[in-house]
């Protein structure tokens, strides 16, 4: 077997996609959803670290952009001044 990464040995590459195999769909699911909500965090958190100045309404902006495009985020921005 090739390995998937470079820097993981591999017998242990073959049993985490041995784990991976035994787990349920819901299992696998929640393992996906665990860590999507990590790397949302962690971008939220960078976000927030590398603009100090801005407002929380700005920062939510920013994740907006960085994550969905700078066209959306003008138009939640324009849509949030008529509120």
């Amino acid at each position: 077997m090739r390995t998937q990464s470079k820097d993981t040995n591999v017998k242990i590459e073959k049993a985490q996609i041995s784990l991976l195999q035994k787990q349920s769909i819901s299992e696998k699911f929640a393992h996906v959803c665990s860590l999507t909500e990590t790397t949302i965090k962690a971008s939220k958190r960078a976000i927030v670290e590398a603009n100090q100045g801005l407002s929380q309404k700005e920062l939510k902006l920013l994740f907006i952009e960085y994550q969905y495009g700078k066209e959306l985020a003008t138009q939640v921005k324009n849509y949030l001044k008529c509120y």
